[in-house]
């Protein structure tokens, strides 16, 4: 561990050969820009490819949501929660943090239930689950786990800004060896890791703020990934119990996201 006393030369010494160790100095650089960029956006195409082909998939994830305080500290606010997703309209979502809140989609109605608050909202909405993600965005501020991965056109979403890509190599996520890719637009960088073979589903993906102050993140780590027939079967109906029914704009908890928006907004 390096020691706070040394010199920033020895430190710049130290960090350098731990990298050269890993095998990651200058790995930026390993290729030139032009092919470096065509590379990492090939290898992002054939995993929203992949995820565009499947009819159904589930996941569970852990997410950290980083906000930035008055005082300018910077916390990680942590979640977990499983996504089911059936093309074309239906979904289920759950997450568990601060609010425990469970979410489905059958194509008609969009219903949520904060569990631990006991009350549930129910909206109309008809359409494909992209539909459903863009109202529950635009109308409402609320953002699925990793939703521009589940739209069918995701790699048109999510190149749409791009200014560089970097293939950074292999990394190893929950001990499965991935592909780690970097994306920057004027406004985030973002990374993500693909598992690597004849699956190339999502391991871990990562957005930073290049505009708020110390560069608040938001990162989900999917597992226990599920393709097919290996999807659990689902009703994609909400059981409600004795809940109160309020209107969507008082479900507290429902963004992960809500709060580094504010944040940033506030600074």
């Amino acid at each position: 561990m390096m020691h706070p006393s040394r010199s920033l030369n020895e430190r710049a010494r130290t960090v350098i050969a731990m990298l050269a160790l890993c095998g990651l100095a200058g790995v930026t650089n390993a290729q030139p820009a032009a092919a470096d960029d065509a590379q990492s956006k090939q290898m992002f195409k054939a995993m929203t490819d992949y995820l565009a082909g499947q009819q159904a998939f589930s996941f569970n994830y852990d997410a950290t949501l980083d906000i930035v305080t008055a005082d300018m500290m910077k916390v990680g606010l942590a979640s977990s929660g499983s996504l089911t997703l059936q093309r074309p309209d239906k979904a289920r979502m759950t997450r568990t943090g601060v609010v425990d809140v469970e979410l489905t989609y059958d194509g008609k109605t969009v219903s949520a239930i904060g569990k631990n608050l006991n009350v549930y909202t129910k909206i109309p909405l008809e359409g494909s689950v992209e539909d459903m993600i863009d109202t529950l965005r635009s109308a409402y501020g609320v953002e699925a786990p990793a939703a521009d991965l589940l739209s069918a056109n995701a790699f048109e979403i999510m190149m749409e800004n791009v200014s560089t890509g970097k293939d950074l190599g292999s990394g190893v996520i929950g001990g499965e060896v991935c592909n780690h890719l970097a994306f920057r637009t004027r406004d985030t960088d973002w990374e993500i890791w693909i598992a690597d073979g004849d699956v190339p589903r999502p391991c871990r993906i990562t957005i930073t703020s290049r505009m708020m102050a110390m560069a608040p993140s938001y990162t989900v780590q999917i597992s226990n990934w599920k393709a097919g027939k290996d999807v659990t079967a689902d009703d994609f109906q909400l059981k409600t119990g004795d809940a109160k029914e309020v209107k969507i704009e008082e479900m507290p908890g429902l963004d992960d996201l809500a709060g580094l928006v504010e944040e940033g907004d506030a600074q």
